[in-house]
This record gives C-alpha cells, structure tokens and sequence, in this order.
C-alpha cells in the first residue's frame, strides 16, 4: 500500500488528481436530508474524477421484494405501491425536483412498475423474466435522487444505469462479472457521454442475455467494488452507519473498539464468519487490483474510520477481530480403526460433499482416533446420516464407533495477520475462555496463523465473545468493580477512587470499572459503569432497584470483562454470608466488614476453602488497623518462614483515645461524652466500651496466623456496669457517671505502681486470647501513642527481644478506605 494511502491520510488525498469511487448504503440515504449529507461529502472530495454507486433508500429493497411476492400470491401490492411512490415523491419535492424533472422521471419509473406487477398479478409467463429485475429499481429511483442532490448534468454530474454497462453471469459463488464485456460497454458509455463524475445505480445489472437482473444481498457493496476496478479507481469509500470496522459485535461486546486498519485477507476471514464488514465477494475486485478500501461513517464524516488494503498497517495488536457465527452442530466420527487408514477424512468429506452439506470448520486429533465437522444445524440431520451410510461397514464391524450430532453450537473466530509468528496468541484466548467458564468442543487454526477458530456451547456464545475480547482488547488488569455500603467508609472509598482511577490507567494500565452500587435497600446496576463520583446519587435517581445480592453479583461477574470484584463496606453478616458464593465464582472480595473474619468457624472455613478453590482472592486488610498495614506485616512475617509468638495492641481508635486523656483529673465519664460530641464513638458508645470490636480484630488476627480462634474463645472485659448494659441508650448515657469511680480505682492503683491504663488485645503462645484493660509499665510502646493510635506488636522468634510495632491512625472513614482501596490495588496489580 503506497504512502498516500496509510490509514492517516484523508481518502480524498490518497484519491487526489485521480479517480475515487464513493458508495452510500440504504441507511445513509434514508430521506432527502441524508441525500444533501452525502452530496456535500462528494463535493469536498478533491478526486479528478468522482464516482458515487449507491443504494436503495433505506428499506425499499425489501419493500419492492413484498410487492413482487404480493403481486404473484394474489395479494394486494397497490396500496404498497402508492406508499413507495409517495415516499420518493416527498424527497424529490424536498430536492427541488422541477429544476431536474426529477418528478416525472420519478412517475415514468413507477407507472412502468405498475405495468410489471399487473403482469405478474395476471400470470402472463413472460413476468418471470421481468420479476428478478424488479428488486433492483430501488437504486434506479436513489441515483435520479442523488443526482439531483449533486446539481445534475449542470454541476458536472452524469448518471449511469448500470444496466447499460455491468455484464454478469451466475457462478458457483454467486454472481461473477464479464469483465472483458463490461469494460467494453464503460467504453462505449463515456464515448457517449463524455468525461465528468458519475452517479452509478448500485445493485443492478445485466446477465448475458440482456435480461435485468441483481447481484444478490450486499450488491450494492459488490457493485461498488466492481466500478472502482473497471474506472481505476485510486480508492473506494463504503460510506455507512458504523464508524468502521469493529473489533466485535457491539450489540454483543459494548467495549468494541473501531480498528483503524486491516488487511483484504483479515476482512475476507471476519466476513467468512458471520462479522458485519463486507462479504467476500466485494473485496475481489478491489483486492486485485491493490485499491485502498474505506469504511468510513456518513453520520460522523470526522471519524478516520478503517482502512482495508494489501498490508495491514502494524500496530502491534496479534488479533484485528473477533466473530461469531451460530446456528451449527458438530458431526463427529470416532473409531480406533480410523487410526492410520488412509482415506477416512477423504471418505467422510466425499459423503458431506454428496449429501450438499457445506462444512464451516474441521477438526482433527494427531490421533486421527476422531474426525469433527461443525456445519450449519439445518443440514446437520443429513451430515449425520450420510457419514453414517459411508462408514456403514466399518460401523458394523466395530471399527468405527460411530456418529454423533451434538447441536447448539456456535464458533468464535479470531482473526488477524499479526497471529502470524506471535507466540502466545491462542494461549490468551484460550485462556479468556477459561476465565469465563467456557469449554471449548474443537479448535482449528490453519498452517497460515491468521485465523483461530473454537467450537462453543451456543448459551455461552455471548459470554465467550465478550471474554475474548477482553483478553485481547483491555488490560489484564480490568476489573469489573461493585460497592456496597455507600456510608462513611463507602463514600470515602468512591471519592478516592474517583481522584486516583485517571492517572491509575495512565500509569499502571489498571482500569477498575464501577457497575454496580448498593446499600441495605436498593442497588444500580450499568452495563457500561458511570463515575465513582456519582455512584451515590444514582442510588437516588430513578434507576435503583431493590436489592438483588444474587443480580448483583451476576452483573458485577460480567462476561465481557476479564476479571470482577466486589467491595463490601457494609457491618453486615448477611452480606459477608455471600462470600463463600462470590469466591468460588472466581469473583474477588474486599472487605473492612469484621464478620466475615471474625464470624462463625465454619463460615471463615468456607470462604477460605471457597477462594483456594474458585480463585477468587479474599482481602481484608482494612478489618484491623484500618490503613494500617497490620495484616500484610503477619502475613509477610509468616510467609517468609518466621513463627509467631504473641500479638498485642490497642486495636480501637477510640478506647485509645479515652485511655491516653484518662489521667484521674478528669471523670471518665465526662471523657466518653466528649468523644461521642468529637464522632469518635459509635452512636452508643456501649458498642465500643464492650470490647467487642476489638475482640473480632483479634480473632481476625489469630485466625491469619494460623490459630483456629473464635469469638468465644476470647475473654473480653466489658467496660460498661452489668447495670448499665441493658438499658436504653439515653439512660445509659444519663446514668454514665456509674462508670467513675470504679475507674478512678483503678488508675489509681495502676499510678501507684508507677504504671499506666490501656486497652489491650492479647493473643499468646499458647493461643489463650483476652481484651481488656491493662496497667502497662512506662516503657511499653502502647503508652507512647498518640491519641487515637492503633499500636499492634508482634512477638516472633525473629523479634523475641525487640517486637516489631505497627503504629499510626487506626480509625477513621478516610484512613479505612485508603486500606480497602490498598485492597483493590494490589489484587489488579498481582492480574498483570
């Protein structure tokens, strides 16, 4: 492909002082409006020469197909007709059609058309020469239009039936061209007419002899391809809907992207299965004569779009596209005795081939034990029976086992030239396909590396699809991300994300998609996700619905995406009872919800059990110590081999707080309503002085190393009176002075003997586990915290004499996110 012609350059520049062919498809001429669209494109091309093929009107092609079919059955067909004929009427009025006796051309062709379907209603036997024409008079009205739109003869512009001039004849891939005749009559046709651009009627043309006829589906494209090799065109432009050439089906795969490149040899294998680029047949005769093909969008004219040639431009991406083709069965042949016997595929692909069975794929073991077709399901009945007739006597003699028919299945196609030597290529798609839980029933891939072909379930043809192009298109680290509990926690969470997730995809390729937020009552679910920063107020708009943790989990598991994960920043049990579920569908959890850590032994099992076995990564660092990193400095510890002695610390902000301002001088009770007035309590600040929180953090921590620790198993000094414990939440707050003076006896014992009171968590050797308060010599690390530190020491053989400390803010909404979000990131970084 010449310089002129890269996928940057302009079509009109690579077409520059030569002749450039445009063609425009029935959804880019769908009312006079998009005729004027189409003709301002035409005028801003530089070409010398400009040649325009177009379609029918968007939908006329098919109406004309029903009024023939009317028409034969008898039916009523004039009041289609009169629709037809008012339908262009009203577009030729809106394109000036006095200036061009545009309305009488018009007129002239549709009373001729009621003279041939009245002939056809009547049964005269010479309407069967005239029927297969009729679908065709579609582009014959559209090029009277498009040559009114351009300014007609006046303005330059000719217009070709060309019937006049294409010369085609039926072959054994549909239509073929008589190039010598056709040439010859382009002749002729511009020694008639002269030079200047042309408006061509797409579709139509004349078989050898002189009957009308057309050139099947997608004729216009193929009509298009014709012209520019018989007028030497420098370039083609499809101008149509899409803004090029897609990676995947975009109903089917939302994140498809436009290729801005590829090969005659890519398009022709994606058109071969099933993708909506061109059929092959319309790439022939561009392709042999070299000529650049565009694919670009009438609606967004600013849109690059794709460019088609001889060499694929190298960007460095192994696979162009990926296609689906359904509506097939597998017919598989099995036998020892086909092993080395010489002519058995020979044998079963002559009965597929006397049957008119047409084969889109085959696979074969080195083993030759079995032989796979997959062909269309419609022969798949008559594929069976006839491979059966064929190895009748080997099936008899035990030689063959038999022939099965698996129906239900599609194929996914990857196609690229850049498979061509890249190792690894089927690798990744196989190994998309395992991420979603896709088997593969048959691959195929020939000597040539372009193509990759798999036999799937049809059910899992979408998923497949979608799974594939991820692992070719999107990072590795793409995580399909849902949040619950947008509280304190949650909120922070979104707005981190929110600042950090930009420059995270810039650097580090990592790209978390947010498509699902829930709270205790409702949820949002998004196909594409939205902004973490508004995922709050979605909650409140009119999309939410209610809570669906199954839904919910199922729409975060996203096929299309290579990886999902969900974040739980709720306190609830209900919730952390779903992991184990979550887990083992590979979809990975993170959490600052203690239940799930510190819940029922069975419970922890199972989700432990669950993430070794589904492959799902459980995070929890955030359940002690916040953003503190205390569950990655045992794991570290423990990983690299070192044993755990003892563990204890001061794992709540708040009793923190109160014991480091708790000197004798000021009641305690006044102290603890000063922290709720300061937000660093719950809203009852029993739930904290209980010791409970604290004693789920250390069973958490127990459990992580190793210890099979339960709640009960822990011995927690509740704070609060017996009296107090199970009043309302206002008498206890009013009768809260109770605390005092038990607590004042105890400072000042622990003063006495020069010590001081903390709140400690305690887990020794031998596993024995307490939460209390403790009097703690000066010397201790917990007594030189700051107010609302957490403090976690850790007592191993490495650090017998001298624990190591993990010290710093352990409470707090911001300080919790960061760890969770600490989480996310290093489970996407460990997907690289």
């Amino acid at each position: 492909m010449s310089a002129d012609a890269s996928p940057l350059a302009s079509p009109a520049v690579a077409a520059a002082a030569a002749c450039h062919v445009h063609k425009f498809g029935g959804s880019s001429l769908a009312d006079a409006s998009l005729y004027r669209a189409a003709a301002r494109l035409l005028i801003a091309d530089s070409a010398a020469t400009r040649v325009v093929v177009v379609s029918a009107m968007q939908g006329v092609t098919d109406a004309l197909i029903a009024l023939v079919s009317a028409a034969r059955e008898g039916g009523d067909w004039t009041s289609g007709w009169q629709q037809l004929r008012e339908r262009h009427r009203v577009a030729a009025v809106a394109l000036d059609a006095e200036q061009f006796a545009l309305g009488d051309a018009l007129d002239e062709e549709f009373e001729r058309l009621h003279e041939q379907l009245t002939a056809i209603a009547s049964g005269d036997p010479a309407a069967d020469a005239i029927a297969p024409g009729l679908p065709g008079l579609g582009e014959v009205l559209s090029s009277r239009l498009m040559h009114a739109a351009l300014g007609g003869d006046a303005n330059g512009w000719l217009r070709m039936d060309a019937r006049d001039v294409l010369v085609v004849h039926a072959g054994e891939m549909g239509m073929a061209v008589d190039w010598d005749a056709s040439r010859t009559r382009l002749a002729e046709w511009r020694a008639r007419h002269g030079d200047g651009h042309v408006v061509v009627t797409g579709f139509v043309a004349r078989d050898t002899h002189g009957r009308a006829t057309t050139l099947g589906r997608n004729g216009s494209d193929y009509s298009a391809a014709i012209f520019a090799n018989l007028f030497d065109g420098r370039a083609l432009t499809i101008w149509t809907d899409v803004d090029g050439v897609l990676s995947a089906d975009p109903r089917l795969v939302p994140e498809a992207v436009c290729l801005p490149s590829m090969s005659y040899a890519e398009a022709c294998e994606l058109a071969y299965f099933g993708a909506k680029v061109l059929h092959p047949q319309t790439m022939a005769p561009v392709q042999e004569r070299g000529i650049p093909l565009w694919i670009r969008n009438t609606h967004r004219p600013e849109v690059p779009g794709t460019l088609i040639g001889t060499h694929n431009a190298a960007d460095g991406a192994p696979v162009k596209g990926l296609s689906l083709v359904n509506d097939l069965a597998i017919v598989e042949l099995v036998g020892n005795g086909l092993v080395g016997v010489p002519g058995a595929a020979e044998r079963m692909f002559g009965a597929l081939r006397g049957a008119g069975v047409s084969v889109t794929m085959i696979s074969q073991g080195s083993s030759e034990h079995s032989i796979c077709c997959v062909l269309r399901a419609d022969q798949a009945e008559r594929a069976r029976d006839a491979v059966a007739d064929a190895f009748a006597e080997a099936i008899a003699d035990g030689q063959a086992q038999g022939v099965t028919l698996t129906r239900d299945i599609a194929v996914l196609a990857a196609v690229g030239d850049g498979m061509v030597g890249t190792p690894g290529v089927a690798a990744r798609l196989l190994g998309g396909l395992a991420q979603a839980r896709v088997n593969a029933r048959a691959i195929a891939q020939g000597a040539g590396e372009r193509n990759i072909s798999v036999a799937i379930g049809a059910r899992d043809a979408t998923r497949a699809l979608r799974a594939a192009h991820a692992a070719f298109w999107l990072s590795p680290q793409t995580l399909s991300v849902g949040v619950i509990g947008p509280g304190q926690v949650g909120s922070a969470l979104l707005v981190q994300m929110s600042a950090a997730l930009p420059e995270l995809r810039r650097r580090s390729g990592i790209d978390l998609r947010l498509r699902a937020i829930a709270n205790s009552r409702s949820m949002v679910l998004d196909e594409r996700g939205f902004e973490p920063a508004d995922a709050a107020a979605r909650l409140q708009g009119g999309a939410a619905h209610a809570l669906d943790l199954e839904r919910f989990a199922g729409h975060v598991r996203g096929e299309h995406l290579p990886h999902a994960l969900i974040v739980d920043c709720s306190a609830s049990p209900a919730i952390a009872a779903e992991y184990p579920r979550w887990l083992a569908r590979g979809i990975h959890v993170v959490t600052p919800n203690k239940q799930a850590g510190s819940g029922p032994w069975t419970q922890y099992a199972a989700i432990q059990d669950a993430s070794r076995s589904g492959g799902g990564r459980f995070r929890y660092e955030a359940t002690v110590g916040a953003g503190l990193p205390v569950m990655l400095t045992l794991r570290n510890l423990l990983d690299t081999g070192d044993e755990l002695y003892a563990i204890d610390g001061m794992l709540s902000g708040t009793l923190s707080w109160l014991f480091n301002r708790f000197d004798g001088t000021t009641p305690f009770s006044q102290l603890v309503r000063e922290a709720q007035a300061l937000g660093y309590t719950e809203p009852d600040p029993r739930d904290d002085l209980s010791g409970l929180d604290v004693a789920r953090k250390l069973v958490i921590l127990a459990r992580e190393a190793g210890r099979a620790l339960s709640l009960e198993d822990v011995d927690v000094e509740n704070l609060v009176p017996p009296a107090l414990r199970d009043v309302s939440r206002d008498e206890f707050l009013a009768r809260l002075d109770e605390m005092d003076a038990p607590m004042l006896a105890r400072y000042r014992d622990a003063a006495a003997r020069q010590q001081s009171l903390r709140h400690l968590a305690q887990l020794d050797r031998d596993g024995r586990a307490s939460v209390g308060v403790v009097a703690l010599p000066g010397e201790h690390a917990c007594c030189h915290t700051r107010l609302t530190d957490n403090l976690v020491q850790f007592r191993t053989r490495r650090y017998a004499d001298n624990p190591l400390v993990v010290q710093g803010p352990g409470a707090g909404p911001d300080v919790t996110a960061a760890g969770v979000f600490g989480d996310v990131l290093a489970i996407a970084q460990s997907l690289s």
